[in-house]
């Protein structure tokens, strides 16, 4: 792929989804933090009505720490992967205080030291809480887009994300992956990509194909 195609991309969904940010709703970093370990095989919209009774049962990050795990599951239980998840969560406020002073960490090695946060979640807390471009948030969306758009050919989402970072300029690696979730949702879905409808049709090799 030419960086002057990927750039023509970047254009193109930049003006059809302007101001497009994460859909989780959150108010700090821990509570997005929360709110991405919890969007693993999850739609942000079920993340959401979840976090609307949890964000006001759990305030801080004391409040998890000392959460009873089986009823933190029951909190969280329509997320699926429920037991994982409360584990996680909870381990990983324990170690925020431990290591971190009890603040959420700002930098991708100390990020993916947290029970539950891999890169993705990484990322995502990284630009969305603290403005960083680390990397690049490879979700189902972002791995889809980049490969019908042929910005990559790999299947692995660490593999994918350097492929696009090489693309594309690091200021814009953050809002590349909410760009291709927004278009991913509106326009190119898994099953039925509205073809006709999409203002990349001429730049991309899928076009029809899906």
């Amino acid at each position: 792929m030419d960086k002057k195609i990927a750039r023509k991309i970047y254009k193109i969904l930049e003006d059809a989804y302007p101001g497009n940010t994460t859909a989780l709703i959150h108010k700090n970093p821990l509570e997005l933090l929360i709110a991405t370990i919890l969007s693993a095989q999850c739609t942000d919209a079920r993340v959401n009505v979840v976090t609307k009774t949890l964000f006001k049962k759990y305030k801080s990050i004391q409040d998890y720490t000392g959460a009873k795990v089986h009823l933190f599951e029951k909190d969280i239980i329509s997320t699926g992967f429920y037991r994982n998840k409360a584990r996680n969560i909870i381990s990983a406020a324990k170690m925020i205080i431990k290591d971190f002073g009890g603040r959420v960490p700002g930098t991708m090695d100390e990020l993916i030291r947290l029970p539950g946060v891999a890169r993705k979640t990484a990322n995502i807390v990284l630009f969305q809480a603290f403005g960083k471009n680390s990397g690049i948030a490879v979700d189902t969306h972002v791995k889809r887009l980049a490969f019908r758009l042929a910005l990559t050919d790999k299947t692995d989402p660490v593999k994918i994300e350097k492929d696009l970072m090489v693309l594309f300029d690091t200021e814009k690696w953050g809002y590349l992956s909410n760009l291709l979730i927004a278009h991913g949702r509106a326009v190119c879905s898994a099953r039925k990509p509205s073809c006709g409808a999409c203002p990349l049709g001429e730049l991309c090799p899928s076009k029809g194909a899906a």
